[in-house]
């Protein structure tokens, strides 16, 4: 290895432990005891944006908020010449989360951009850092809120979701400080922006099982989420022969392993997440059940063919069991290929760190990426996770691989 690369990268393991003890810091702003649960426009929200914000004046960043809750910070040029570029991810989290899902990728923005500021690094743009205030959808069931925002694609019919507790969007973005009549300003999808990156922890097993630190994404699978709900008849438990009733669980119970069974013999990713007997009891056939199916691929042909299948499907389950069964579809986005260009600078940055061949890999999971690639060139790159897992509080990162991924991430920017 060569000598200024050795040099750089134990640099970075100081730099990466400071990560490491932020990271730490954060998952503190929690609206749970012991757990990791940061949810949109919430105190715990505001008080990890206002720790963000810290940090990057710390960094030496200009500083603001957005119209819809996004924190930002900006790496000045004194002589831009281009477009801006962005680096990003998320800061909120699902339920009783990982620490690293997301907030990873901040605070090594963060880190990398402070470093080259120390190091009178000068480039000729600007580099603006986000903190995407929603891309878990955790409180209102609604994904990518804050990179929608940034890509301009900000729906106002979102305004009158409700979450759990009957609070709009709406209501919950004014009582944060937000002005609901001005969030086209967070959109960014008329400037020039040279390039959109996000260093994210894989979220599955592909890279330890290489043995690798880092790897670059090819592109991200497209999903399509559904509600559906299937009625039938409740009953007495012990007086309703089994051939004469309606039974929604029984009904439910074999559309959830068809869907299982179809994703596998097609080479797709469904899920059903969820599953709910509406007002079930122990001597009550089940009249009403509701459940979720979360469908992905890399291929949006296959995707698109296999929602239709599969919906066709569960129709035929449902006559056949004489059962209503109605889907209501929730959320899609497209399937997303990575730009080349970047992938190729990528892969030529770590394989000149690591000193190992690059791995290339799709991710299989969303991201703010995705909406941020319809204004900009995009590109990702994953970090090795502890066993691959992910939405979990055993997410895990070792401190030598945020070393190597804050290298990669430094030469990425002052390469383009």
């Amino acid at each position: 290895m060569p000598v200024s690369n050795k040099v750089h990268v134990q640099k970075d393991e100081v730099n990466a432990q400071r990560v490491m003890d932020r990271i730490e810091q954060l998952a503190t702003f929690s609206s749970m005891e012991g757990m990791v649960t940061r949810a949109y426009l919430t105190d715990e929200h505001k008080a990890a944006h206002h720790q963000l914000g810290a940090w990057m004046e710390e960094a030496g960043l200009q500083t603001w908020q957005d119209e819809v809750g996004n924190q930002w910070g900006r790496l000045l040029s004194s002589n831009p010449t281009e477009g801006t570029v962005i680096i990003g991810s998320h800061s909120d989290t699902v339920v009783n989360a990982g620490k690293y899902d997301g907030t990873l990728g901040v605070i090594m923005a963060i880190e990398a951009l402070s470093n080259l500021k120390l190091n009178n690094i000068e480039l000729p743009f600007h580099v603006d850092v986000v903190a995407f205030a929603d891309e878990e959808g955790t409180r209102f069931n609604t994904t990518l809120l804050g990179s929608c925002g940034v890509a301009g694609t900000w729906n106002p019919d979102w305004l009158d979701i409700k979450d759990a507790s009957g609070i709009s969007i709406g209501q919950a973005m004014k009582a944060f400080g937000l002005d609901i009549n001005a969030i086209p300003e967070a959109s960014r999808a008329g400037d020039k922006t040279k390039a959109y990156l996000e260093v994210h922890i894989e979220q599955g097993p592909v890279l330890e099982s290489c043995g690798l630190p880092v790897g670059v994404v090819t592109g991200i699978a497209g999903a399509k989420r559904f509600i559906v709900d299937v009625s039938g008849m409740a009953g007495h438990a012990g007086t309703v022969p089994l051939e004469l009733r309606n039974d929604a669980l029984c009904a439910a119970a074999e559309m959830i392993t068809t869907i299982e069974a179809y994703a596998k013999a097609q080479g797709i990713v469904a899920t059903v997440g969820k599953c709910d007997i509406k007002g079930g009891a122990v001597n009550v056939i089940p009249g009403k059940v509701q459940f979720s199916i979360d469908i992905r691929s890399q291929n949006q042909e296959l995707l698109e063919n296999s929602c239709t299948q599969l919906l066709m499907r569960l129709q035929s389950i449902a006559q056949k069991r004489q059962v209503t069964a109605e889907a209501e579809k929730i959320y899609e986005a497209s399937a997303v290929t990575c730009d080349s260009k970047l992938q190729s600078l990528w892969s030529s940055v770590t394989e000149d760190v690591t000193r190992k061949p690059v791995h290339l890999l799709p991710s299989g999971a969303g991201h703010d990426a995705m909406m941020m690639a319809t204004i900009a060139p995009m590109s990702m790159l994953f970090l090795r996770c502890e066993k691959g897992i992910s939405h979990n509080p055993l997410e895990d990162v070792l401190t030598e691989d945020v070393a190597v991924g804050l290298t990669c991430l430094e030469k990425m920017i002052t390469a383009l």
